[in-house]
């Protein structure tokens, strides 16, 4: 099959599972087409069967904002074009599934798409008057929706009074490149003292809030000595570096900014933490539980689905900074437990979201598409 798969450059969780999916795809002999306002970061530097497709950003005076879902329908319509492509997946419905509906109509119906609904498309943007009858239209008018979690499938049915089929189709791991024995960083560059390592990753998105993580690393910093490694960058970086400035523990944690070395990064952790106000399913978490990481995280959205209570790890309320911090002690305090925990993710990983699994779960949704 020719697939073209539609996604956001950035560090977000749908940008990562599409890219993601789109190797997976090539691996299995497939060719995909990846298209994006510019290149996603984990994207392969080369693969005989992924073709990038830069959709072009155009500046004129008369537009006071860039028209992006126009060029990209434009972009989508003319791979069709050229290359046969046989269906589109649109990661996320605004503006990309949008787009995708307009370049279906360009080719006379001939070209069919998927939506994928990830989170934000549904809860936060989608969710705006000013969006939200795009967005159900574009859910009614796709040829087959998913969502990354059943929380975000019966979000999606209750806010826009969607009837039809989503099916649930989770995010997935690559559990021999997410995998703690490969990691080739030292933990003693952040933690020259084997001190307990906590470890976040995100866009630093408002919704994501880092703020609470600091203001719970100041908790537990008080009663034991641990860092704390922040990857990732946006707009809450700077309230997170004041607070951690304000409590005293700037020196222990280390805002590395935008990095590539994910999986080596999160296997140096003996803690993840994920304090957002919302998850459609919490990625950065599995990648987590996969490279043996017992998680904090908070009790919303998706999460539940993902991290197993006391099992590998736990969940508390959102802003609960006490209680996050109560937990994050409990785990660098007693490492067995953490050792435990992160075995028991890594399992959890591995049998409900394998690569292999849900890959091929979209090339059947794909054939009957199609056919």
């Amino acid at each position: 099959m020719k697939i073209g798969i539609v996604c956001y450059p950035t560090y977000g969780g749908s940008g990562v599972v599409a890219t993601e999916l789109g190797v997976a795809l090539a691996d299995r002999g497939h060719e995909a087409h990846v298209f994006s306002s510019g290149r996603p970061f984990r994207l392969p530097d080369f693969h005989d069967r992924i073709i990038f497709h830069e959709v072009p950003v155009v500046h004129y005076p008369l537009f006071e904002h860039t028209p992006y879902t126009l060029t990209l329908a434009s972009t989508l319509y003319e791979a069709f074009e050229l290359h046969g492509l046989d269906l589109i997946h649109a990661h996320y419905a605004i503006p990309h599934a949008a787009a995708a509906y307009m370049a279906k109509q360009m080719a006379n119906n001939c070209l069919p798409f998927v939506t994928t609904l990830h989170g934000t498309d549904i809860t936060l943007v989608g969710s705006h008057p000013a969006y939200a009858p795009v967005v159900k239209f574009t859910i009614d008018q796709s040829d087959a929706v998913t969502a990354v979690s059943q929380s975000l499938a019966n979000d999606t049915h209750q806010r826009f009074g969607v009837t039809r089929k989503i099916e649930v189709i989770p995010n997935f791991v690559n559990g021999q490149v997410f995998n703690r024995d490969s990691c080739k960083i030292r933990k003693s560059l952040f933690a020259p003292g084997d001190e307990p390592l906590i470890v976040h990753m995100s866009n630093f998105r408002p919704v994501k809030r880092v703020v609470d993580l600091v203001k719970a690393f100041i908790k537990v910093r008080q009663k034991m000595p641990c860092r704390m490694l922040l990857v990732g960058d946006g707009p809450e970086r700077w309230p997170a570096e004041m607070v951690a400035r304000d409590g005293g523990v700037l020196s222990d944690v280390v805002f590395l900014g935008k990095q590539p070395a994910i999986v080596d990064l999160l296997a140096l952790a003996d803690v993840y933490a994920l304090p957002s106000e919302d998850e459609s399913f919490g990625l950065s978490a599995l990648e987590a539980m996969a490279c043996e990481v017992p998680v904090v995280a908070t009790r919303v959205g998706g999460l539940p689905e993902v991290v197993a209570e006391g099992e590998c790890g736990f969940l508390v309320p959102v802003g609960d900074t006490d209680q996050m911090a109560e937990r994050i002690l409990q785990l660098i305090s007693n490492r067995e437990l953490g050792r435990k925990m992160g075995r028991a993710g890594r399992e959890r990983a591995l049998n409900l979201f394998p690569e292999d699994k849900i890959v091929s779960r979209y090339e059947s949704l794909y054939k009957t598409v199609i056919h």
